[in-house]
């Protein structure tokens, strides 16, 4: 039942960066065609676009694990066969959501800069 939770959360997770990364990229058309019109290479746009998605995952994982120390002591009793600051944990958990963090912003980043420049020019 845990893992089924854990899985939902990571999936909700996921929606949500997406969500945000794909507005923000939709809301720097403009800015991406103009780019693209002036020679930037793709690559270095993707580069851009996952770079602030990864940097605010990064913010949100740092509070996440400031949090989760914080509260070790109310959920040490919860844990069985794990202590309550165990590093393997710490990192498999960061690890996954911070993968799960660069696909998600990875694909509207893919997304925004597969587009005519012109197109997106002319529809922002």
């Amino acid at each position: 039942m845990l893992a089924i939770a854990g899985a939902m959360g990571l999936a909700l997770g996921f929606i949500g960066i997406y969500g945000v990364i794909a507005y923000g990229a939709a809301q720097r058309t403009r800015e991406i065609g103009i780019r693209l019109a002036l020679g930037a290479r793709t690559s270095e746009l993707l580069r851009m676009v996952v770079r602030d998605g990864v940097v605010l995952a990064a913010v949100g994982i740092a509070a996440g694990l400031m949090t989760a120390v914080a509260v070790t002591r109310l959920m040490s009793s919860l844990l069985f066969g794990v202590s309550p600051l165990d590093p393997l944990s710490y990192t498999a958990v960061t690890s996954v959501v911070m993968a799960v963090a660069m696909l998600a912003t990875y694909l509207p980043a893919r997304r925004a800069t597969r587009g005519n420049p012109i197109e997106a020019l002319r529809h922002a």
